[in-house]
């Protein structure tokens, strides 16, 4: 598919899901993308970190693609960069504190000289092709969180990547209002749009309130504190530095992805007054109620800090007395994790604070007040909500249409649309997917890797070692060897009787190789079938004697 003279738009991920954006535009035979993120993995991917977009559909293309254009440095926007990015061979464009994100991801694989990364100012523009760029800077709990105004020769998209209002945001600029409006003066065809909390029908809040809320629960605390939140929430970063000197406690910072952030905003010109940091051998030597630890694993990680701490693993300890503060929301699919975690501090004593008992947290993207108040200044044509899942994304449309934009459009990842002209219209489906970083590795999610893996951890593993003659006829006495399956206390005589049942069904192969390999193992998961009500992999080895 090569654009003609038409505005298309396709997402390749973050539409149907939160997490993992990737958005190309294209125009004139040309396309742009828009963010290059990564999600995290779930149960459904066994011994999986990370989950990366499948491009298929644009290395095709990769001849016609310009560049890619970052909103924000958060994961879910950049994090298949170091991953993905030089195979596209485009350069990127992001703003200061963005571009020192990547450069360090990108100097961690050793990938600095293979992806140019291009500098754009604060509110600056790029014109690249037949899509001109003016970053448009809006907030978040992230230094330069930016919507992109996106001109081409068949109209102008604002796209917002992730944002929210705070008129007293702890670091950065809030939205201006008149510059918002006048952007919309200058007409805007599409309004692409967050979606993550439509459903919310206040306002996200104000950082400000937060540091209220902290400075309260933590001025009351008599042990030590540790606050836990995301590491790329500079935002936040900034108010616990503050609140750190408004309740006359030393910082101490746990989390390799604390450290990368508070560097990288510093050597931008962000976070320069955050308290100097303590190391982990001072803290503990501190009076207790002078500390106060930030560290990561929010959200559950076993081997984040919080989860280190919690489990007595870490040189940080807490003791009964002591306060945790979950200054982060949980995210849907983590809640049986940060349950263990939050077990374990609780065995121990230790009082445990979240959103729902304090004001300690406020959300990065906007509300229905919030999106209500974009409408009134963009005034798009066309809404087209992305960032969310399904049911986010159609009430999405619903709400806005009900406030008076004339078109919107629900599409998903994979669909290509045409917004300009005659839009919005679905004109086609291309090809996405997902794909997993196995250790080193890249490999298809739903491959033979992952679905061999699936079935192991599901069902266990039989081995079965055959020694066979030069005729292929039974030769010895039949192995067995077996993990995860479910016959603990009578392992023995399961054994015995698959044996047995192996070297009937190999004595029955009549010498032909396949017909024995493929009897064995049906008779060994019969009798594993029989015995557990499990269909285990099985595994023959035919050993020449």
């Amino acid at each position: 598919m090569t654009p003609k003279n038409e505005l298309l738009f396709l997402a390749l991920g973050g539409s149907g899901e939160i997490g993992m954006n990737v958005n190309l535009y294209g125009c004139d035979g040309k396309w742009l993308m828009v963010d290059l993120g990564m999600t995290f993995a779930d149960p459904a991917y066994p011994g999986i970190d990370l989950v990366l977009p499948d491009l298929e559909f644009i290395e095709k293309r990769r001849d016609d693609l310009l560049a890619i254009v970052l909103t924000h440095g958060h994961e879910d926007h950049i994090g298949a960069i170091p991953y993905l990015a030089a195979d596209l061979g485009v350069p990127l464009y992001a703003t200061p504190f963005t571009a020192g994100l990547i450069a360090e991801k990108l100097r961690e694989e050793g990938l600095e000289r293979e992806v140019e990364v291009r500098l754009i100012d604060i509110g600056g523009t790029a014109r690249i092709g037949p899509f001109g760029v003016r970053f448009v800077p809006l907030a978040h709990s992230i230094p330069e969180g930016n919507a992109l105004l996106i001109d081409t020769p068949y109209g102008r998209v604002f796209h917002t990547g992730d944002w929210k209002l705070d008129e007293f945001p702890q670091l950065g600029d809030p939205a201006d209002a008149a510059a918002l409006t006048r952007v919309g003066d200058a007409g805007i065809l599409a309004l692409v749009c967050d979606s993550t909390n439509v459903f919310q029908e206040e306002a996200s809040g104000s950082e400000q309130e937060v540091r209220e809320g902290l400075d309260r629960v933590i001025g009351e605390a008599e042990g030590r504190v540790l606050v836990t939140t995301f590491a790329s929430n500079a935002a936040r970063l900034q108010t616990l530095g503050r609140v750190a000197e408004d309740t006359g406690r030393r910082v101490c910072v746990a989390g390799r992805s604390l450290d990368r952030i508070l560097r990288v905003a510093k050597s931008v010109g962000y976070l320069t007054d955050f308290p100097e940091t303590v190391d982990w051998e001072t803290a503990m030597q501190l009076p207790r109620r002078e500390l106060m630890i930030v560290a990561t694993g929010g959200q559950g990680e076993a081997r984040a800090a919080l989860g280190r701490i919690a489990f007595g693993q870490h040189k940080l300890s807490l003791t009964e007395g002591d306060l945790v503060v979950f200054s982060s929301k949980q995210i849907p699919g983590n809640e049986i994790a940060i349950g263990r975690i939050q077990n374990e501090l609780a065995a121990n004593g230790i009082r445990m604070i979240t959103e729902r008992q304090a004001n300690v947290h406020v959300s990065g993207h906007p509300g229905r007040p919030e999106l209500a108040a974009m409408y009134g200044w963009i005034r798009p044509e066309i809404i087209v909500p992305v960032h969310g899942e399904m049911r986010h994304m159609v009430e999405h449309r619903r709400f806005a249409m009900a406030r008076g934009v004339p078109r919107g459009i629900v599409q998903k990842n994979g669909d290509l649309i045409r917004l300009a002209p005659d839009g919005p219209a679905k004109i086609g489906e291309e090809k996405v997917g997902r794909l997993i970083l196995d250790g080193d590795v890249i490999l298809a999610a739903d491959g033979t890797t992952m679905n061999d893996r699936r079935k192991l951890s599901w069902q266990g593993i039989v081995t079965v070692a055959v020694p066979v003659d030069a005729a292929n006829r039974l030769a010895g006495e039949v192995e067995i060897n077996l993990h995860g399956v479910p016959v603990e206390e009578d392992r023995s005589a399961f054994v015995a009787e698959a044996c047995e049942a192996a070297a009937d069904a190999a004595r029955g192969a009549g010498g032909r190789e396949d017909k024995l390999r493929e009897d064995v193992r049906l008779a060994v998961r019969r009798c594993a079938t029989d015995w557990t009500g499990k269909k285990p992999v099985v595994d023959v080895l035919l050993a020449r004697v």
